[in-house]
């Protein structure tokens, strides 16, 4: 599923093109996405210049002035820019014109969502319980601190709670808690103030490498140019079980948590 990196990623390559430029048309194919696109989105869209495309956790927020696109790349989703004339594919459910560009969503599984949201976009309910940016300021030991303490949770699950930090996927968590040197299984609670500020600084870097390789590609994720991102060449133990450890030599180790695979180093990780 696209994480916070590919998500981002997306913003980036599409927010420059099409921002400031007027909706002049609006193509939908199949609104059986996770929640029906709304059949009023042509009249809703048209004519209206795009201000903004902004990134909330893992939802992109384009900004209309008069409301926001709500969109959710769900477990397959890609946003990509095309030319007009490119004839759609069996799964480009949602195209969006802007004059000479064409902003396409394809979505092989349809989990993602495409929703209009008038009025304040961040009380919309899918928005409002939202945690932390992670690689903005709030994100830091002090606060890490502060959400663990009398939390028995393992850390990699409280990492992957979306009210208290968003977009650290499966992938984003374990190699964070490589980098920091800590195990998947310990408790919240257990980490000291040092471990935390070791953490938020893991968290950052981790996201800021997947970034800079251009997210990810697990499964059907591309980026808006149609490329693949390659962070998941680059990992520590993310995928990695049975094979040497790139710091000290031993063997990744493989465990479910949460009906998902975790991977650590049992050499570098305490």
């Amino acid at each position: 599923m696209p994480e916070l990196p590919e998500v981002e990623t997306t913003r980036r390559g599409i927010a420059p093109l099409i921002a400031g430029n007027v909706v002049t048309g609006v193509v939908i194919r199949d609104a059986r996405l996770r929640w029906p696109v709304p059949s009023t989105l042509p009249a809703e869209l048209c004519g209206r210049e795009l201000l903004s495309v902004r990134r909330r956790a893992k939802y992109l927020l384009f900004d209309f002035g008069a409301g926001h696109l709500i969109v959710h790349l769900g477990m397959s989703g890609s946003l990509r820019l095309l030319a007009p004339a490119e004839p759609p594919g069996l799964h480009d459910h949602l195209d969006i014109l802007f004059g000479s560009r064409l902003l396409r969503l394809r979505d092989p599984r349809r989990f993602g969502s495409v929703l209009w949201h008038e009025g304040e976009v961040s009380r919309h309910p899918l928005l409002v319980h939202l945690g932390v940016e992670p690689l903005e300021e709030a994100f830091s030991g002090d606060y890490l601190y502060r959400i663990t303490r009398g939390r028995k949770i393992a850390i990699k699950q409280l990492l992957m709670n979306q009210t208290v930090v968003v977009g650290v996927g499966n992938i984003y968590a374990s190699e964070s808690l490589f980098r920091a040197g800590i195990r998947p299984r310990t408790p919240a609670a257990r980490l000291s103030r040092a471990r935390c500020d070791a953490l938020a600084a893991a968290v950052k870097a981790t996201l800021d490498a997947a970034l800079a390789a251009g997210g990810s590609t697990l499964r059907d994720y591309v980026g808006s140019d149609g490329n693949s991102g390659c962070f998941q060449l680059q990992t520590f133990v993310y995928d990695r079980p049975g094979e040497p450890c790139r710091v000290c030599g031993q063997a990744i180790r493989m465990f479910r948590q949460g009906q998902r695979a975790t991977y650590y180093c049992p050499g570098c990780q305490k």
